[in-house]
């Protein structure tokens, strides 16, 4: 069985093209994942993935990292993994 990490919405953000890129974090803001997909698609974003290690990439600012970690903290307060948000 693969090991999967839980990752957590910490930013969405839109540019002027209708696409969205999602970030999702670890709880520990290290690492991420990022998805950039339609706008019109993203209605069935969810609070968090399941996702491997592979598909994660370093944060190299602490700040971000800070920041990042945060956002899991409050999205995981206030949602389960699976709720749409």
């Amino acid at each position: 069985m693969t090991e999967t990490i839980r990752c957590w919405l910490v930013e969405r953000e839109y540019d002027d093209k209708g696409l969205v890129t999602l970030t999702y974090a670890t709880p520990d803001g290290e690492s991420v994942y990022r998805r950039e997909l339609a706008a019109s698609a993203a209605s069935g974003v969810t609070a968090a993935k399941e996702l491997s290690p592979d598909q994660l990439e370093a944060v190299s600012d602490e700040e971000t990292r800070e920041r990042y970690a945060t956002e899991v903290d409050r999205t995981a307060d206030r949602y389960d993994p699976d709720d749409p948000i």
